[in-house]
């Protein structure tokens, strides 16, 4: 885990929601940030493109593709605003279904705003390096996430 030895560092994390443990409800927990943001509902899976599955969202390609999504500039404005007030967030988490795609994405993309803003950033990917998460043939339409890619 990078070190937050300063005031002056903002800690951003990528991570996908299917892989976090949960609660003794059964949610998943994220992890501990001032500002979660869930990307789910609110950014197109980028993944839908199959050209791009075998990538993650550290290659520039799929950093292309998550930015022109409708919607993600204006998240990345937001959350580098956001990052800016005076009392503004040491650590800020971003997730989407799998952590692959458009967290990372969205994590690097808002890094590189950040530091042209000279702010001091370090980045974690918590779920980068996991294998996409497939739909079981046997789970029921009501309990599946439509982000996940049903087996073949």
């Amino acid at each position: 885990m990078p070190e937050l030895g300063t005031e002056d560092v903002l800690l951003l994390t990528s991570f996908g929601f299917l892989h976090l443990p949960k609660d003794t409800d059964g949610r998943p927990v994220p992890p501990s940030a001032d500002r979660i943001e869930d990307v789910r509902d609110r950014l197109r899976d980028p993944a839908a493109a199959r050209d791009i599955l075998d990538l993650d969202g550290l290659n520039p390609r799929v950093q292309d593709i998550v930015l022109n999504t409708p919607g993600a500039r204006e998240l990345i404005a937001n959350l580098a605003d956001y990052a800016g007030l005076p009392t503004g967030p040491r650590r800020i988490a971003i997730g989407c279904a799998g952590g692959k795609h458009r967290a990372v994405g969205l994590a690097e993309l808002l890094a590189r705003a950040l530091r042209d803003r000279g702010r001091q950033v370090e980045v974690e990917h918590l779920h980068v390096h996991l294998p996409r998460v497939l739909k079981t043939p046997a789970a029921s339409p009501a309990h599946t996430n439509p982000e996940q890619e049903p087996t073949r």
